[in-house]
């Protein structure tokens, strides 16, 4: 009878101990609203600027290279011949335009992970203060944005090694001929996959989340404000448990609305450049200055989606944010860099 109660007992504290998690979801809309209305075009296109960087939902585009095709034989020539004509080898410079390709995306991608770490602190300046300034916070925080960006590359590369090598346990026996040791491997392996994915998305996810936050709290770095956070942790780690849950499944619905309205918009913005297409293809057919036109108009397509998705992910990056900093100056009044942004009602 004793356990029992006291099981109760323990459920009971559970769900008052998350109940900052559960009332912060509705205040975070006030705040929200609250920061980003009376709707201004200048504010809202840096914030569409700093959320491209930091939105996390834009992926880059992939290419399949096929070297090892199998030609048709021809009359009058040998099997596995090529046709006159076309190069039996890889032009000489081949391996060198990989790698410069190759290289050109790393680059890309590192320039592109290094700004979004600064524009992290950018973001939660603008938050905190309710003042958009993307040149004055950066320069307040690059510093510190560059030792983000470093953390999130130690905690990523062996993740990255990790999915690597089993999807190599894979492939290598299937390029050797034999395909039941790799597939029985890679099954067997997915628990782990998923196992390490689940602890990194954790650790990714609350660096964001809060570590940032006290990063420019006690202007320190990473591992100074992970310390902070991990006597909370194991303090208070139900309430970080149910953010955790709470905060997963917003972000489900966040991306599921995100993916309707986005959708929905490049539906509309389509239909002026596809009349212009049309009339472009009837008068020009497919001459040199219509192809040109046409070009143009469809790389202006492309920036004006991802104008459109930046704009798109504004509220929808800013209600996640402040739920977060919400939730924490809950768990830890000390912790708290909204205090002066907060509803009424909790004051």
């Amino acid at each position: 009878m004793r356990t029992t109660q006291n099981a109760i007992g323990d459920v009971a504290d559970y769900l008052c101990m998350a109940l900052h998690a559960i009332d912060d979801v509705s205040d975070a809309i006030d705040v929200t609203r609250e920061f980003l209305f009376p709707f201004e075009l200048r504010r809202w296109l840096k914030l569409a600027l700093v959320a491209f960087f930091i939105g996390g939902s834009t992926s880059a585009p992939t290419g399949n290279f096929n070297t090892g095709g199998t030609p048709s034989d021809t009359p009058g020539q040998q099997p596995g011949q090529l046709p006159d004509g076309i190069p039996s080898t890889l032009p000489d410079d081949f391996l060198l335009i990989v790698g410069l390709v190759v290289a050109a995306v790393l680059v890309i991608g590192l320039a592109f992970a290094i700004i979004g770490s600064i524009m992290e602190f950018v973001f939660i300046e603008s938050l905190r203060s309710g003042r958009v300034s993307i040149r004055r916070y950066w320069n307040r925080r690059w510093r510190q944005g560059l030792r983000l960006f470093g953390f999130r590359l130690l905690i990523g590369l062996p993740f990255l090694l990790l999915v690597v090598g089993w999807l190599a346990l894979l492939l290598v026996p299937l390029l050797t001929g034999n395909a039941a040791p790799g597939i029985a491997a890679f099954v067997i392996g997915i628990p782990l996959i998923f196992l390490a994915a689940l602890v990194y998305g954790v650790i990714d996810g609350f660096t964001t989340a809060f570590v940032v936050p006290l990063m420019i709290q006690n202007d320190s770095g990473v591992l100074a404000a992970w310390g902070r956070l991990w006597s909370s942790l194991k303090a208070e780690w139900k309430e970080y448990l149910a953010y955790a849950l709470v905060a997963f499944g917003l972000g489900i619905v966040a991306a599921f609305l995100l993916s309707i309205a986005v959708g929905i918009g490049a539906v509309i913005v389509a239909i002026p450049f596809v009349i212009l297409g049309g009339v472009t293809y009837l008068a020009l057919s497919f001459s040199t200055a219509g192809l040109v036109i046409i070009g143009v108009l469809a790389a202006v397509f492309v920036v004006a989606l991802i104008v459109l998705a930046a704009l798109a992910q504004v509220p929808v990056l800013a209600y996640l944010r402040y739920y977060a900093l919400l939730v924490l100056g809950d768990i830890e009044p000390d912790f708290d860099l909204i205090p002066d942004r907060r509803p009424v009602e909790d004051e």
